[in-house]
């Protein structure tokens, strides 16, 4: 069992933070670990809360229809909370074969604090090392993911808004799914090196935008 307070900054996701907590997360976590078939595994539940000056999205488009303007949360501010929760399940299937899946919600009816701009979503993947080649300290890595936002984040991003990531004008919505692969390769004793390709499919929630893909090098080394 884990609990943390943790500060927030002054205004949403900006870079300076807040000064005696006067505005806070609030974080509980509860880990159960276990054995399955003489393999372990792990469930984690997690909740929060974020307590601070945030915007109202269904304030934020009364104000837009009553002044002709674009939404903008950041004329409705004022104090409120936005909860959220998280169930992560992790478990060995082998020595060289592990999987994962992930289900998390926050309220989605204030702007984002702290985080990106996801209202809830889905994930799960796997994971294999390297033994059945030879490689035993590579792993190959594939996982799927759909976010998507709440009725409140819709109809703001809709009208016009922008978020901390998310924002293109009279946005049409859809889900946001992601497939992702990588290899990570271990040239020498500290050093490895990662390759990964992800395909993005409405990205941002638009389904005026992509698919597209994404490519990314990655490198790790231990001194």
């Amino acid at each position: 069992l884990r609990g943390g307070v943790f500060d927030l900054s002054k205004v949403p996701n900006s870079t300076q933070l807040e000064t005696g907590f006067n505005q806070y997360e609030l974080v509980s976590e509860f880990e159960a670990r276990h054995q399955w078939n003489g393999h372990p595994g792990k469930v984690k539940v997690l909740a929060f809360v974020n307590r601070g000056n945030m915007g109202s999205y269904s304030d934020a488009v009364q104000l837009a229809q009553q002044t002709g303007g674009v939404p903008d949360t950041s004329l409705v501010r004022r104090r409120a909370s936005r909860s959220g929760a998280l169930l992560n399940l992790e478990q060995e299937l082998s020595p060289d074969l592990g999987v994962f899946a992930r289900a998390s919600v926050n309220s989605g009816n204030q702007e984002t604090f702290e985080f990106t701009d996801i209202n809830r979503s889905l994930s799960s993947g796997l994971s294999l090392s390297g033994d059945c080649w030879g490689r035993a300290q590579d792993k190959l890595g594939v996982a799927f993911v759909v976010n998507g936002l709440s009725g409140q984040a819709k109809q703001y991003f809709a009208a016009g808004g922008m978020g901390v990531l998310v924002g293109d004008g009279q946005m049409r919505y859809g889900n946001e799914k992601v497939a992702e692969v990588f290899y990570n390769w271990q040239a020498m004793k500290h050093l490895s090196v990662g390759f990964d390709l992800q395909y993005v499919v409405n990205p941002a929630y638009n389904r005026d935008r992509g698919p597209i893909p994404v490519y990314a090098l990655r490198l790790h080394a231990d001194f």
